[in-house]
């Protein structure tokens, strides 16, 4: 049955609500959750969140994961860690749509007093991942939350690095992502209220937002560029060692500033189509707003990541980054 949940969860159908798998069974914890139970896992096997299609429209992630749980159904894979497999957004996915009233990738905290469709879903999802850990707690967390990005970008396959105080990032992890072909990672600078920072800030998890490409409706993704990931995917699922390759592979940014668009009258001062990393000299105009006036580019050049001058007024426009050193 693993080979229909994808359309099961996109439709909200019903499906079985357990089954028997290669290596263990599954648990259906709600529309696009999925949990799978290895018979005998490692004692080094991780608890591992998978998610994806927090924004609905984001449709190659999905298809890896399909594809992951069609190989496992068929016998091709044997599962030998703990996963809890997520479609973040239904809703939107059937609506080919990044959301339906809000972003549902800023809603991940625990104080939430927002009200609607979008925030009960973060709700569900956030209690979903709670106890998922609870039920692992003695084996390492990770959570991987695979997106692609509205834009074209320098490096098309990047990774956000949600902010800590505490959690620190595993050295494997770099030489897993860049093993997976990841080609850069940006550093988060503060609180951001992702689903991947949701599980780093509240269980320690080593966990990532993944960007695998561009955009693009179901049947239009290119796949070939996004083996690697899909072999590191496998590899958790199996627990298996994955690929690995040195960190310095990639390149290293770090946020600097978050813009945000505080009023209605707002613009960016480049092109809607300008891609993520596009670096941009000093004293460069990138923003004028009604209330908050112009955004200039400092002393230092500035790389622009995720601008998107359409967000909700209070939200974020875009993030401004700098090169950082890999780690050592």
């Amino acid at each position: 049955m693993l080979e229909t949940w994808l359309k099961q969860s996109i439709d909200e159908a019903d499906f079985p609500t357990h089954g028997e798998l290669c290596g263990g069974q599954f648990r259906r914890l709600g529309h696009g959750l999925l949990e799978l139970l290895p018979d005998s896992p490692a004692p080094s096997a991780h608890a591992c969140v998978i998610s994806a299609g927090i924004h609905g429209n984001e449709t190659a992630p999905m298809e890896l994961l399909d594809d992951l749980l069609k190989r496992l159904a068929a016998g091709k894979l044997r599962l030998g860690a703990p996963l809890l497999v997520i479609l973040g957004s239904p809703p939107a996915t059937r609506e080919q749509t990044r959301y339906i009233n809000t972003n549902l990738n800023r809603l991940f905290r625990r104080d939430l007093g927002e009200q609607g469709m979008e925030p009960e879903r973060a709700r569900e999802l956030m209690a979903a991942v709670d106890a998922f850990y609870t039920r692992h707690a003695d084996r390492p967390r990770l959570h991987y939350d695979l997106h692609t990005a509205i834009r074209g970008s320098r490096y098309p396959r990047f990774v956000v690095n949600p902010w800590s105080e505490t959690t620190a990032v595993a050295p494997e992890q770099w030489r897993w992502l860049a093993g997976a072909d990841i080609q850069a990672v940006l550093h988060q600078h503060c609180h951001s209220w992702t689903f991947s920072h949701y599980s780093k800030h509240y269980h320690d998890a080593q966990a990532f937002t993944l960007e695998l490409g561009h955009a693009l409706p179901f049947g239009h993704n290119d796949l070939t560029p996004l083996a690697p990931m899909a072999r590191l995917l496998q590899a958790l699922l199996e627990d298996h060692e994955p690929n690995a390759a040195p960190p310095e592979r990639m390149v290293f940014y770090r946020v600097e500033q978050e813009l945000i668009r505080h009023s209605e009258a707002f613009r960016l001062a480049f092109a809607d189509d300008t891609p993520n990393f596009t670096e941009f000299a000093p004293g460069t105009l990138l923003a004028e707003d009604a209330s908050q006036g112009e955004t200039r580019v400092g002393t230092s050049p500035l790389s622009v990541v995720f601008p998107n001058a359409a967000v909700e007024v209070g939200a974020r426009a875009a993030l401004l980054a700098t090169p950082t050193p890999p780690p050592e």
